[in-house]
């Protein structure tokens, strides 16, 4: 199973104000691998389709950029590199035939400027796929979807179950540096300088606890994780965010420079593969993920057509 996702696996720093998934702000990656965040890939070289996959052969690895988040790509307490991103890329690219993964941590913010600056081949980090997005990279099809939960105190005692409810009943939010949450809570009405955003999900499972919000949201599948060995705390029912009115699942996909589409369509092929065999779901389950959060979502639709 995936690490707990307790005090022991991340330090948690101190809260900040300055607006993962849907904004491009940092999260401080878990671990520094020497020179690995200093080395910069070959250049593009203008080959219709890209040749980057034929180097990645020739050199037999690939340089992963990850932002130090639990399930879906950090550094673990042993220094070795997992999580579901991670763990895929490494099953898919032995595939195509690079036998080795080379992690390069960075913030969140910096994964898509990182990759298209050439400081690592792709991005293996669970990342959301948005129109806005989708302008700057390419995306692998998700190779998971998502819907959104809330940490709050035990017994819910304000009966929040969805962003309305946060608005409506005035509680005190919280949610993650960079996360999409905070503008479905935006949507829905509640004003952003008010939110309290903290680093990760265990410093707004902390921030429940203590009674300095009401309500943290995040990913359904890190609340259910993050509040197991809480004695205070619990995770609300999955929920779809409402996104100009309508119902919203997330997913996250494998980002690529958009030069290199012949390595983004060999990957598709693979995942393709995986997700038909059973061995996707065998992948993702040590790290908390159920077959809810199984997809046959494509890019294509989360890119908006």
């Amino acid at each position: 199973m995936a690490p707990p996702l307790g005090n022991d696996v991340h330090t948690i720093r101190s809260e900040h104000r300055h607006s993962r998934r849907s904004v491009l702000a940092g999260l401080t990656a878990v671990g520094v691998l020497g020179a690995a965040g200093c080395t910069r890939v070959a250049s593009a070289s203008g080959i219709k389709g890209g040749d980057l996959l034929d180097r990645l052969r020739a050199q037999g690895v690939v340089r992963l950029g990850i932002a130090g988040e639990i399930p879906f790509g950090y550094i673990d307490r042993n220094g070795h590199l997992t999580g579901e991103a991670p763990e895929l890329a490494k099953v898919i690219f032995k595939r195509l035939g690079v036998d080795r993964v080379q992690p390069v941590p960075t913030e969140f913010g910096s994964l898509i400027p990182g990759l298209n600056s050439q400081q690592f081949d792709v991005v293996a980090a669970g990342m959301y796929v948005n129109p806005e997005r989708c302008q700057q990279v390419i995306f692998a099809d998700p190779d998971y979807q998502m819907l959104d939960s809330f940490i709050v105190r035990k017994g819910n005692p304000k009966g929040l179950h969805s962003y309305r409810d946060v608005v409506a009943k005035k509680a005190r939010f919280a949610t993650g540096t960079g996360y999409a949450e905070i503008q479905y809570a935006v949507e829905a009405g509640y004003k952003e300088s008010d939110i309290l955003i903290v680093p990760d999900q265990v410093a707004g499972l902390n921030a429940v606890e203590a009674g300095r919000v009401d309500v943290f949201a995040g990913t359904a599948l890190t609340a259910r994780e993050v509040v197991k060995k809480s004695a205070k705390a619990e995770a609300t029912k999955p929920f779809a965010p409402l996104v100009k009115g309508k119902p919203h699942v997330d997913g996250g996909a494998f980002a690529f420079r958009p030069t290199e589409t012949k390595l983004r369509d060999a990957f598709n092929v693979e995942l393709r593969k995986l997700r038909q065999s059973g061995e996707l779901f065998r992948i993702l389950r040590p790290f908390g993920f159920t077959k809810a959060e199984l997809t046959d979502l494509t890019a294509k639709e989360l890119c908006g057509g």
